[in-house]
């Protein structure tokens, strides 16, 4: 069904029309022990893409690694020891199917996960590291490098830094590297079961990086409650739909973007595992043999973002790879409804008989999808490019830059409220300030998302940007992390980054506007390549550089980013753009 709207003392309120409410149970224990999910002790949660056969892991035999490793943290470097919410873990690695372990075992040890972009430079994670005191480092060994030049930088001890490999039956392998010597558990540590809805709402589970409504990346804290209503609201309305067709709910997806991101932590390590599902995982994003694994492992479900979607609507190559897809979800990205259209032709629907293509709205302080449109709904087909309707619990206001209500129909901020929303940053006071609202005596507080929507007819389209986040091809690009990189260019006076559409790519790309002190000195082209060897891929000047005599801004110094962005339109590639 679509959302609805309510006149209240609190003001216009946007809302799911049914409710439901999620289980009160911390996170490991909604997985592995309750009722709630559908995987059996032998449902394999986890495989290799390239080779399941050999590397494949079950919910008992996941259950097993989960509690060793937990006590290997524990005991090995205190994770946990002093009570939870404090001692972070970051992990930071390409796909791999051992992966979702390691955030279960931080957890369980009573730690608080946190995950970097493998594409991430040792400068970039250096930052990450310093920001939230990290503990233990993760790695693989295609991010053992950045790993260790990261510790360096920040002084963490080589032990710390833990490079984590499997043998063929799901076997963990985890050895420092100030060592030759794999860390072995000498027990078993069990995670606490928690029922208290105080302690669930007020724990700290997760740190994932984002750059809120503004500013540089700040650490967002995910809560069990969080991720247990993410997965159960969400979710649990595709499930009733399976059930009313007296049909299995058959979950296999592909598990092909980063999960250092909340699309990757939710959407591969927890929503799976509560819908009884299997993901293979591709050690990184590679097209065609993104097709072979869909085909192949008869694919029924997966999300992923515009620029994918894009590919699959306009490539030679997708024939019937996708003929078993039931749901595809795009996020990250509002999508044009004219690709959505395309691209869902391309779906097979299998059992069903015609694949859905939905969007999906959120971020990472939303744990994800705050927008859903749920299969079987009235809206199940539809094409007119939203966004979709608020999920169950959750609660929304559309307003003006003064935080009025806007006028039903009108454009404006979106905020939001509910069990899915994070109670704040980490240790980051201001941050906190800039990007909640008060929600009224004895309510929760709103979290102002930055984005810019209009409601109609039950649903939502997302229209612009407020924030300053750039989303390139479902990555984070943080204008104000480019920004200061550019000012430190000795011929650099000031500088701009905005996002402007690549319509090639199907996705944002950053922009910069430079104002220079003689344009002869330096060329954008010189400008790109000396970014790009200083960030992560998807960071570089894609959008090109365009030289300005001064970056426009307010009377308080305030970047005018509109008026860049009209001038982008204006220029369209051409103009000064380098």
């Amino acid at each position: 069904m679509g959302s609805i709207v309510e006149k209240t003392r609190d003001g216009t309120i946007y809302k799911a029309a049914t409710n439901a409410v999620h289980p009160e149970l911390d996170l490991l224990t909604f997985l592995f022990d309750s009722p709630h999910t559908l995987a059996e002790k032998t449902s394999i949660l986890h495989a290799d893409a390239a080779d399941p056969d050999n590397n494949q892991i079950t919910k008992s035999q996941l259950r097993t690694l989960v509690k060793s490793t937990a006590s290997i943290l524990r005991n090995e470097y205190g994770i946990g020891a002093n009570g939870p919410n404090k001692d972070v873990v970051l992990a930071i690695s390409t796909g791999h199917y051992l992966l979702p372990s390691l955030f279960y075992s931080t957890i369980a040890a009573g730690g608080v996960f946190s995950a970097s972009n493998p594409g991430s430079t040792p400068k970039e994670l250096a930052a990450q590291v310093s920001q939230v005191g990290v503990k233990v480092i993760l790695c693989n060994a295609d991010t053992e490098a950045t790993a260790v030049a990261a510790a360096k930088l920040t002084g963490l001890d080589s032990r710390n830094v833990v490079v984590y490999s499997s043998l063929p039956g799901g076997s963990l392998v985890l050895t420092p590297t100030n060592s030759s010597t794999p860390l072995t558990s000498s027990g078993s540590l069990s995670w606490a079961k928690i029922t208290s809805r105080h302690v669930l709402d007020s724990s700290i589970i997760c740190l994932l990086f984002s750059s809120g409504t503004t500013g540089p990346p700040k650490a967002c804290k995910l809560s069990h409650t969080n991720m247990v209503a993410e997965a159960a609201l969400v979710l649990s309305p595709n499930r009733d739909f399976y059930t009313r067709l007296n049909l299995p709910l058959v979950y296999r997806t592909v598990a092909h973007l980063p999960a250092a991101h909340i699309a990757g932590i939710q959407g591969y390590f927890v929503n799976p595992f509560y819908l009884g599902g299997t993901v293979y995982w591709m050690r990184g994003f590679d097209f065609p043999l993104f097709l072979t694994y869909m085909k192949k492992y008869q694919v029924t479900h997966f999300f992923s973002v515009p620029p994918v979607f894009l590919l699959i609507a306009k490539s030679p190559m997708v024939t019937d790879q996708l003929a078993t897809v039931e749901q595809a979800v795009s996020g990250a990205a509002p999508m044009g409804r004219e690709l959505q259209i395309a691209a869902k032709k391309k779906l097979g629907g299998g059992r069903l008989g015609k694949g859905r293509l939905v969007q999906t709205w959120g971020l990472s302080e939303t744990t994800g999808s705050v927008t859903v449109l749920n299969m079987g709904s009235e809206f199940e087909d539809d094409e007119s490019g939203s966004v979709s309707a608020l999920v169950a619990g959750i609660e929304a206001r559309i307003v003006d830059d003064e935080g009025r209500d806007v006028e039903v129909g009108k454009e404006g901020e979106i905020w939001v409220r509910g069990p899915m929303i994070t109670k704040g940053y980490w240790q980051n006071e201001e941050a906190n300030r800039e990007g909640f609202a008060d929600g009224g005596v004895g309510r929760e507080r709103w979290f102002r998302t930055g984005d810019v929507a209009v409601y109609r007819g039950g649903l939502f389209y997302v229209v612009d940007r407020k924030k300053e986040l750039i989303k390139y091809k479902g990555n984070q690009v943080a204008p104000a992390e480019l920004e200061a990189l550019l000012i430190s260019h000795p011929k650099i006076l000031d500088a701009a980054v905005i996002g402007v559409d690549d319509e090639k790519e199907g996705t944002e790309v950053p922009r910069a506007y430079v104002v220079v002190g003689d344009q002869k000195g330096i060329t954008g082209q010189e400008i790109q390549e000396w970014v790009a060897k200083q960030v992560s891929s998807h960071k570089k000047l894609r959008g090109g550089v365009v030289f300005l005599a001064a970056v426009p801004k307010s009377p308080s110094g305030k970047i005018l980013r509109k008026d860049l962005r009209a001038l982008a339109k204006k220029q369209q590639h051409g103009g000064s753009k380098l």
